[in-house]
């Protein structure tokens, strides 16, 4: 099951086709086409450049999604996860790695539909979608 338009640029552990699995879920639950969206999983010094470069934030961060879509349903865009962070963000919450960057993947393609984080209301929307989506997909770390 490859996804159309989607690239995946992959050093973690993390199967490319679990990637391609879950976008593919996604897109039916969530009602959205590709036109173009690449998955990058990087190091913490290149999340911590490009975050600096484009967002003028000197630190490092989980994600950044960067959204270059024209229309709400059809995206277009990049989403950047520091595999660093994911790592330590799955010994903080106690969660495995490959689940963490699945829940990674999730909220970079939440972000290309439009959900914000910024302000506490719409973190708290953001995060309520977000964990019905992982509790719902996390199946897929299972398969083969």
């Amino acid at each position: 099951m490859v996804v159309k338009n989607l690239r995946i640029y992959n050093n973690t552990v993390i199967k490319k086709l679990t990637i391609h699995k879950l976008i593919s879920l996604l897109k039916k639950e969530l009602d959205f086409s590709i036109n173009n969206l690449e998955i990058s999983f990087v190091k913490s010094a290149d999340i911590i450049r490009l975050n600096n470069k484009y967002l003028n934030h000197k630190h490092s961060t989980d994600i950044i999604t960067f959204d270059y879509s024209k229309l709400d349903s059809c995206l277009e865009g990049e989403i950047l996860i520091s595999t660093n962070d994911a790592l330590d963000n799955s010994k903080r919450f106690k969660t495995s790695f490959n689940e963490e960057l699945i829940r990674l993947v999730i909220h970079g393609v939440l972000h290309l539909l439009g959900y914000k984080d910024k302000r506490k209301s719409d973190k708290r929307v953001m995060k309520m979608k977000e964990n019905l989506l992982m509790h719902k997909y996390k199946f897929l770390l299972n398969e083969k």
